[in-house]
């Protein structure tokens, strides 16, 4: 099915969404790789704050490659989830829905994922020129020295993904393999 949804991204949201589903993404997101996602865990552990709301927040895993002159934002494929699966439930705990990425991910965080009534889409890899069209605003919130690994916010339009693990724990890598045993 395809879906056209709008960030904030709340459960009210992914109680509808189903692995498989195909969805258009509207609004705003933000981006982290491992090295934003562990300072962010070291200053929670201080106590700090976050840069950025976390409640109903998206983080998209991806670090994108220069602008060229009049775009807004280089190449944005997406990044390998499971770097960030030590650091995915905790910032689940704190109220985030959505991540986007490429991969499989661990137990633990396709349990935080149904705990916390999350959901986990994939981006298609190799594709970050292609995806880069649908962003049409970038600009860094912190960690401006971690470079590409900063903080971004973005405004995407119809950027196109897919479910892969739903509110329930549904996991389309894994029913995806059964099916295609199955017609074996």
């Amino acid at each position: 099915m395809d879906l056209y949804i709008h960030t904030p991204i709340t459960e009210y949201v992914t109680k509808d969404l189903r692995a498989g589903d195909y969805v258009y993404l509207s609004g705003t997101i933000y981006t982290a790789r491992d090295a934003a996602h562990m300072r962010m865990i070291e200053a929670l552990d201080r106590g700090e704050t976050l840069p950025f709301d976390m409640n109903n927040a998206t983080i998209y895993y991806m670090g994108p490659s220069p602008a060229r002159e009049g775009q807004v934002i280089g190449s944005a494929g997406p990044t390998t989830a499971s770097r960030m699966d030590k650091y995915a439930p905790r910032l689940l705990e704190l109220g985030q829905k959505a991540m986007i990425g490429k991969g499989k991910r661990s137990k633990e965080v396709v349990s935080a994922i149904q705990t916390n009534k999350a959901v986990y889409f994939a981006a298609v890899g190799g594709a970050g020129a292609l995806i880069s069209k649908c962003i049409k605003k970038s600009s860094i919130v912190c960690y401006e020295d971690l470079g590409t690994e900063a903080i971004r916010v973005l405004e995407v339009e119809n950027f196109p993904l897919v479910v892969v693990i739903d509110s329930n724990g549904n996991n389309l890598y894994e029913t995806a393999q059964e099916e295609f045993k199955a017609d074996d």
